[in-house]
């Protein structure tokens, strides 16, 4: 028997766990071409014009007259015609109970807690980027007791750019962000000297100053680079003698924020790894915690669902703001959002970008979504909410380590090797043969529930296993070391 699952009586396609060959009978159905696993099937007859529907909700129209039996996939299947629209049975569902849980984190002294205690060290501009990274290899393989390592950022922006824009601002509240975060115990940003984005302006307007665990220099200010490598390798032995201190304690998981991410989907993806973590985030936010949905490309044709979640009119306008900015955006450089699909998505089954995003905008859970924000923005409100992100992964994951995620999970389909420093990243395999294939990748394997296991249990077990990364075990990305060259700012903005 050929297995597929049809997830919604109003669907025309079914998603085929086993592959099938022409002949082959799934739900009732004769398939009339090879389909291979995570893709779809027409499970009725779909004439050409028609709006196609999987997730109960419009993924695109046919562009051809489609037969019950046929694979449907990019030959006949595009973005147009129906969008779907919010509707009240959408809304917003009740938070099931708190249950007190707890992780072991750092309380820091502005009052916000790490998960992590690494020293970073941070390029104000790429000028320095050499500097930074002879600083943290002088104390690679050594042993810091007490501290998880020390990590370069470096990135390829800060100078030839305006001083005034969303460019400069987007580069300097991504920079401030890490510069605070609570993962890293003591920080020193490095700078050339003369660059526009100047360390000292970027900190001030962000409501910090540098002092024992936030320390900034420059590569012309300490007389060359030889001489800002020793003065740099000096500052970070004393960051680390501070951050050896720190100790974790018990917290409430109230103090979580964690970051929503998903690479390399598949056609399983929105239907085992992003429910199951969409569940994780329910709990969480019970708990009074903070969950970010990002990768705003990624929610095109999906945006009506959390529209109908927003807690505030003011919050659905400003998701609507950002979509319609990305359409411009897209627009002005020749590009629609249907070119986010990769070749992997529709290699694993994905068609559309509406297709992708009803997958994808299921990590969001069902709570209310309480906020929107710009990217690297920190949320003013706790529970679920929204930053805007291009959806390339390591940008995207950039701004949420920047607005304050201090834990990251990770969905995949096809196979992923991210990783980030500081914040750890949890990830999330969508189906079996991907976990067994890249299991030092993967943290964890979201296929039982293709087998019975439930939405709801497999969230309580991803949030269990969070609980124990945010209290110090640590991922399968960290076990490799991924995470120094994931730095991603996102680009705005004129280049001159």
């Amino acid at each position: 028997m050929i297995r597929a699952l049809h997830l919604s009586s109003l669907d025309d396609v079914a998603v085929l766990i086993d592959a099938a060959e022409p002949g082959d009978v799934v739900l009732g159905v004769v398939a009339r071409d090879p389909i291979a696993v995570g893709h779809k099937m027409a499970v009725r007859a779909i004439p050409q014009g028609a709006t196609v529907r999987k997730y109960g909700q419009a993924i695109g129209t046919a562009t051809r007259d489609i037969e019950a039996g046929e694979h449907v996939h990019s030959d006949n299947l595009v973005v147009g015609g129906e969008r779907s629209a919010a509707t009240p049975q959408q809304a917003a569902q009740a938070l099931p109970p708190a249950r007190g849980l707890t992780f072991e984190g750092y309380r820091r002294a502005d009052g916000k807690v790490g998960t992590r205690n690494f020293i970073g060290i941070i390029t104000s501009v790429n000028c320095s980027a050499t500097v930074v990274r002879r600083i943290a290899r002088s104390f690679e393989d050594k042993e810091l007791p007490g501290v998880d390592g020390v990590v370069a950022l470096s990135h390829s922006s800060g100078c030839g750019m305006s001083k005034v824009g969303e460019g400069i601002e987007t580069l300097e509240r991504t920079l401030a962000g890490y510069a605070a975060h609570p993962n890293f115990g003591g920080v020193l940003m490095v700078g050339l000297g003369c660059e526009v984005a100047q360390i000292e302006d970027m900190l001030a307007h962000h409501g910090l100053s540098t002092g024992p665990r936030l320390r900034a220099m420059t590569i012309q200010g300490a007389g060359g680079t030889a001489a800002a490598i020793a003065d740099g390798e000096a500052i970070v032995r004393e960051l680390i003698a501070l951050a050896a201190t720190d100790k974790r304690e018990t917290l409430p998981a109230s103090e979580l924020v964690l970051g929503l991410q998903c690479g390399g989907s598949d056609g399983w993806s929105g239907v085992t790894a992003n429910p199951a973590l969409g569940a994780a985030a329910d709990l969480l936010v019970a708990e009074g915690a903070t969950v970010i949905l990002s990768e705003t490309p990624e929610i095109s044709g999906a945006e009506h669902l959390l529209i109908a979640r927003a807690s505030q009119p003011e919050v659905a306008d400003a998701l609507r703001a950002r979509i319609a900015w990305w359409d411009d955006y897209a627009s002005r450089h020749g590009a629609t959002l249907d070119n986010n699909p990769s070749p992997g998505n529709k290699a694993g089954g994905l068609t559309t970008i509406y297709e992708k995003s009803l997958g994808a905008v299921s990590k969001a859970g069902s709570t209310p979504l309480n906020e929107v924000t710009l990217y690297g923005e920190p949320a003013r409100t706790r529970g679920l909410v929204f930053m805007d992100s291009p959806g390339y992964d390591p940008c995207s994951a950039t701004g949420q380590i920047a607005a304050g995620a201090n834990l990251l999970a990770f969905t995949t389909g096809r196979g992923s090797a991210f990783g980030a420093k500081p914040t750890p990243c949890f990830k999330i395999a969508s189906n079996a043969e991907l976990a067994r294939r890249m299991a030092d990748d993967m943290d964890f394997d979201a296929s039982p529930v293709l087998d019975g296991m439930s939405i709801g249990a497999a969230g309580e077990a991803i949030v269990q296993a969070l609980i124990a990364v945010a209290s110090g075990q640590p991922t399968k990305s960290e076990a490799l070391g991924l995470g120094d060259n994931e730095f991603v700012p996102w680009q705005l903005g004129a280049w001159m």
